[in-house]
Parts: structure tokens; C-alpha cells; sequence
């Protein structure tokens, strides 16, 4: 929190700025709904979507670039006046055959969870409804942040794990299907914090288990019965929870270091001095430009880099 370089704050901004509010929306029907929306406006449009398809290299040309990808029985390309590139920074950077400046990671644990009900909580004046129906703090006093960062600086998952939980399914129930709406199951996501990547270099599996274990143990000590006890089984009788730690990320997901914002935050706003340009989505390459969280203006699910990619790439 007393970081010189006052780093933290660019976080804290883009929490904020969200429709110039600082709410959160959340899609109806979940991110599946928006994303297939967004696939089918591209369509109507004159788009034409691959997906199976892995670019493996990028060749820009002031007139017309290259994108060359593999689509699983072999290689082809494709020409474009303009390249979005929607992945990291730093798998720009290889497709272009350039040099990473600055490696990424991520510092997140990602806990999903079905539930058959909420949790009852240890405050009996509280309806659990209310409690879950905002962002639900847990270990996040400030001593307790303070706490957790130098155990993780100093190469130790954090014995008292502080971390964040969002009931969706509360807000939008549509995110569930009918029948498990109307029975009464919620979801439920834990965002755990100070995690770093390199905390689970040497054993992934085994410190992804001790930190949801961890976790879990702070979400119970306000809970007036164990977690455990509330989660929905599979159709093989398993617990519906799954983790994922910034090294799971980056294998699932070619995030960078498991970084969510493909790297570190920025503050938004282009120096056009420093080679990032008007919109803060340009490259060196004039024909080539981010539409992803990398960008200078980017960050989380704002939507702001597929914006200003667009207005850059229309030249507005």
C-alpha cells in the first residue's frame, strides 16, 4: 500500500471506472451469453470466425501484413491492411519473433464452486442472501493484506489467505439452468489474493491444494457450518469446486505468468513520446495493434482496448 510508485492505485482505478459508476455488471445468462452476442453481431456483419486455428507468426508489412496459423492439419495465412491481436504482450511478442522486455505474473487464486445452498453464517443477524449478494471480504483487513504480501514476497503462501467472494448466480439466477434455480443452487467465486506465480513453480498441485485448503478455512471461520458441507456433488458423487492458480492459467489459457491483465497495469493514459501512441493499442508496427487487456488503456473486462483498437484501426 505505501509502494512508491503508487502501482497500486492503477488497480484500484480500473475498479472503479466501470461505467463511470464503479458498478460491476454482470451479463444476463452469464459470459457465454455475451460472448456468443458478440459472435454473432461479428457474423452479421461480414466476419468470418475460425476457432481450432493456432497463429503461430505474425509478418507486418506497412501494406499488408501476414498471419500465419496452424489449423491442425497444417499451416496457412492470411492477409490483412490491419492485425488486432487480442492475446498478451508478450505472445505478440513471439509471433512476431521480437524480444519479451518484461516477463509477466500473476499473483491469483481462482476458486469456482456450486452450491445446492448459501452457507449459513456465524452473525445469525445477517441473511446470507444480503451478505453474499455484494462482494464478500474475508481476511481483508488491512493488517491482514500487509500480512499476506510479505509472506508471499518472502517465498511463502500466505498462512491466512485473504480473498474475495462473488455469488453471480444471486444477481443474474439465469446464469443457472431452470431446474437448478428453482432448487435452490447458487455458484459462488472465491478470488484469492497474494499468489504469485512462482509460489507454485516447484509443486503446482501441491500448493494449489494447500492454498484452497487455507482459503476455504478463512471462508469457514465466518461461516456457522463448513463450506464443504453446502457444495453440489457431480454425477460421480465428486464436490463441484475447482481452482486454478496463475501457473493452471497459463497453461489453460496462455496467460502470461497466469497475469489476468496479460501484464502489469498501467495507468490509462497514452505517451505517444514513450512509442504507445494516441489510443494506447499501438505497437511498433503500424499495421499491427493490441485489442486486448495489454494494452496501455486496458485492464480486467473493460472493454476500453477493443474500443480504441477499433477507433486506431479506422483512424479516428
Amino acid at each position: 500500500a505505501h509502494d512508491a510508485s503508487l502501482a497500486q492505485n492503477s488497480c484500484f482505478l480500473y475498479h472503479v471506472i466501470g461505467g463511470g459508476t464503479g458498478d460491476w455488471d454482470v451479463p444476463i445468462g452469464g459470459m457465454g451469453a455475451f460472448t456468443d452476442e458478440l459472435a454473432r453481431a461479428a457474423r452479421e456483419a461480414g466476419a468470418e470466425i475460425a476457432t481450432g486455428c493456432e497463429v503461430v507468426r505474425i509478418d507486418p508489412d506497412e501494406r499488408l501484413g501476414t498471419v500465419t496459423y496452424d489449423h491442425g492439419s497444417g499451416e496457412a495465412t492470411v492477409g490483412a491492411r490491419k492485425i488486432l491481436v487480442n492475446a498478451a504482450p508478450d505472445a505478440l511478442a513471439a509471433m512476431l519473433g521480437d524480444t519479451v522486455a518484461e516477463p509477466a505474473e500473476g499473483a491469483q487464486l481462482k476458486v469456482n464452486m456450486l452450491l445446492r445452498r448459501l452457507p449459513r453464517l456465524r452473525d445469525t443477524s445477517v441473511d446470507p442472501r444480503e451478505a453474499f449478494s455484494g462482494t464478500f471480504h474475508i481476511s481483508e483487513g488491512y493488517g491482514q493484506l500487509a500480512h499476506a504480501y510479505r509472506e508471499a514476497a518472502g517465498g511463502r503462501l500466505p498462512s491466512a489467505p485473504p480473498s474475495e467472494i462473488y455469488c453471480h448466480s444471486l444477481t443474474d439466477p439465469s446464469i443457472l439452468g431452470p431446474e437448478l434455480a428453482s432448487r435452490g443452487y447458487q455458484t459462488l467465486t472465491m478470488f484469492g489474493l497474494h499468489a504469485p506465480a512462482r509460489l507454485f513453480v516447484e509443486d503446482n498441485a501441491a500448493a494449489r491444494d494447500a492454498l484452497v485448503k487455507a482459503s476455504l478455512a478463512e471462508l469457514d471461520s465466518v461461516l456457522d457450518e463448513p463450506i464443504a458441507d453446502c457444495l453440489a456433488l457431480d454425477g460421480d458423487g465428486r464436490p463441484c469446486i475447482e481452482a486454478r492458480t496463475p501457473l493452471d492459467l497459463e497453461n489453460e489459457l496462455r496467460l502470461p505468468g497466469g497475469n489476468i491483465f496479460h501484464r502489469s497495469l498501467a495507468f490509462p493514459y497514452a505517451d505517444e513520446a514513450a512509442g504507445t501512441g494516441r489510443w494506447g493499442v499501438e505497437t511498433p508496427y503500424p499495421n499491427v495493434l493490441l485489442c486486448g487487456a495489454g494494452a496501455v488503456r486496458g485492464g480486467g473486462v473493460s472493454g476500453v482496448p477493443g474500443h480504441n483498437a477499433a477507433k486506431a484501426a479506422l483512424g479516428a
